[in-house]
């Protein structure tokens, strides 16, 4: 099976372990995502006000590299599978606005490819049934809190890969893998995401609610699939134990690499050394990477 696949900035530079962990598992299930010959960024935010046309230009014109390669377009970062999906529904729906875009970009472009989480491909496609059977080195033992955050779910309407408000995508894929699977009030709140940049006190505190939350349901590591929310979950918790006494780091991860490591494959490139919270000494000590 062979999908085009837009692995987008972050995927390229500080979430690249998400990137190599995500090939590898895909490569290893018989899918190869290929990537765009040509990609831009896709601009990070769907527009509040959908008459900024302007603003839905870098979208589309992935999307349209993407309908040239082929009828679907594989993502993995949260922000622009919100993004690109959003965008090719208001394309296929909207004649107007669609008729300026194709018209300032000098193509064409209807709106015909199906955006897809690799999430979702792993449920429909591969199945998690079939997954489970896949699975080299199961993961018993690891209590993981998955976490959704906003953008993989909502607006409902627009993305519908999954409920908003009691999702399980996330945690039957990590059944599948063998993990006990740690539910938690806050698994859809918001970490934060752009105020990282205007205000870092709000933002670490939305991401210590979080994290407070997982850790008080036995929560070892948290699981998304979001760049920004793994950099604020993330990166902010020294912080956070600066700010509230009794607070336990707690590792960030990508679905994928705990995937890759039940499929049975070299976590070496995984990026693990890049996170704050290095996750290794846990995974080590459960015997589910070489010391």
């Amino acid at each position: 099976m062979r999908i085009p696949y837009f692995p987008g900035c972050t995927l390229c530079t500080k979430a690249k372990g998400f990137d190599t962990s995500a090939r590898a598992s895909a490569r290893a299930l018989g899918i190869e995502l290929v990537e765009l010959p040509q990609w831009n960024c896709c601009g990070a935010t769907f527009p509040l006000a959908t008459d900024n046309l302007l603003a839905l230009v870098a979208p589309t014109r992935i999307l349209l590299e993407a309908q040239r390669q082929g009828e679907r377009l594989a993502t993995l970062c949260s922000i622009c599978y919100n993004v690109l999906k959003r965008t090719n529904r208001l394309l296929r729906e909207n004649e107007e606005k669609r008729e300026k875009i194709n018209l300032f970009i000098e193509e064409e472009y209807k709106g015909e490819v199906r955006v897809l989480h690799l999430l979702e491909i792993l449920r429909d496609e591969v199945g998690f049934e079939k997954l489970k059977e896949r699975v080299e080195k199961r993961l018993e033992g690891l209590k993981v809190a998955p976490y959704y955050g906003c953008l993989l779910l909502r607006p409902q309407g627009e993305i519908g890969l999954d409920d908003p408000d009691d999702p399980t995508i996330l945690h039957d894929l990590l059944r599948s893998l063998g993990c006990e699977v740690v539910d938690f009030p806050f698994k859809t709140e918001c970490c934060g995401s752009y105020l990282a940049v205007s205000s870092a006190a709000v933002t670490t505190e939305l991401s210590y609610n979080i994290l407070s939350s997982a850790l008080r349901e036995g929560a070892e590591v948290v699981v998304t699939s979001c760049p920004l929310c793994q950099f604020n979950l993330d990166y902010r918790q020294e912080r956070m134990r600066k700010e509230h006494s009794g607070f336990s780091f707690i590792p960030i991860l990508y679905f994928t690499q705990l995937l890759g490591i039940a499929l049975g494959l070299d976590s070496g490139d995984y990026g693990f050394e890049k996170h704050y919270i290095d996750p290794r000494p846990l995974l080590a000590e459960k015997n589910l990477i070489a010391t």
